[in-house]
């Protein structure tokens, strides 16, 4: 049975009442006294109410915590819900509205960089951590680490300016300055290019095997190759670098211009897989903003000797 307590005036129920009515205090006043002009005191009266009344004979009691939440309107499955509702907003105002610039342009930058997204890996979202990763690769790998180490997909361009085979550059133009590493690559690459033609790699007079069919064992003539005129490279600079400008002085010597096709070959490559060039150009006293004379690092300069 549930109890309800409340002060009520006493007074006669009615025999057939479901309500039984406890009275706290029994000492009741003489009849005759309630004759009097002074009206009755109020008495505190416990109320005892049946259970038929308010539920049914086989439902539970009703718990109080469940009445306070009907009463709300809520219940606390659905505050908890709505806490977290809160604080998930919160989150995402905080990330949107606070979230530093530079995380957002590193973020956007690993779309497209496939080097910078395995710096940042899992720390994306945090900026703190991507900090920590940023700052720990710049002291492995230099100031250089962000430059474009990927290839181009455009083919680069290629132009000829009064090209004289043994005394002219060839200019080589990125799409940025170079970092050691893109020298140290384009210089072995014209490195190895020079050492096959100082050994007569170059000499399109002993093509024996150029134009002959594969489906058949072939021959080759070892002392026709002996015999034809050897074709030497006699002379190269050092590959040098003004921002993203580069050359190198060369005297082809007895080379066949077979060697500029072999060379174009390898710079194709190296500019679609590793190293994006502009345009090479053969021939010609100065290109971009090359200054002669400035060797100081301080201003872009960087060589690969030879």
């Amino acid at each position: 049975m549930i109890c309800f307590s409340r002060n009520i005036v006493t007074g006669p129920f009615p025999s057939s009442s479901p309500i039984q009515l406890h009275f706290q205090n029994q000492n009741l006043p003489p009849k005759n006294s309630l004759k009097t002009q002074n009206p009755p005191p109020k008495r505190s009266i416990k109320i005892w109410a049946r259970k038929s009344i308010i539920q049914e004979e086989n439902e539970e009691p009703i718990g109080v915590e469940e009445v306070t939440a009907k009463g709300s309107g809520t219940t606390a499955r659905g505050r908890r819900l709505l806490k977290v509702r809160e604080e998930k907003r919160k989150r995402e105002y905080d990330r949107i509205h606070n979230y530093p610039s530079w995380a957002k342009v590193l973020e956007d930058a690993c779309k497209d960089d496939t080097e910078l997204r395995a710096v940042l890996g899992d720390s994306i979202g945090n900026p703190e951590l991507m900090r920590q990763r940023v700052e720990q690769r710049v002291r492995q790998k230099g100031r250089d680490f962000n430059k474009t180490k990927t290839g181009s997909v455009l083919a680069f361009k290629v132009s000829f300016r009064d090209f004289n085979p043994i005394d002219s550059h060839i200019w080589f133009e990125l799409y940025g300055a170079p970092s050691d590493r893109d020298v140290e690559l384009i210089g072995s690459v014209i490195q190895s290019w020079y050492v096959m033609g100082r050994l007569g790699a170059f000499n399109s007079s002993n093509l024996q095997l150029a134009n002959s069919s594969m489906e058949h064992d072939p021959t080759y003539d070892a002392d026709k190759g002996s015999t034809v005129m050897p074709s030497s490279f006699h002379d190269i600079g050092d590959v040098e670098f003004q921002d993203n400008w580069g050359r190198v002085w060369v005297d082809l010597g007895t080379c066949d211009f077979f060697a500029i096709d072999v060379l174009l070959n390898c710079l194709t490559v190296l500019s679609s897989e590793y190293l994006g060039i502009q345009q090479v150009v053969f021939g010609g006293r100065r290109m971009g903003d090359w200054e002669e004379g400035m060797t100081s690092s301080e201003y872009g300069y960087k060589n690969f000797k030879i």
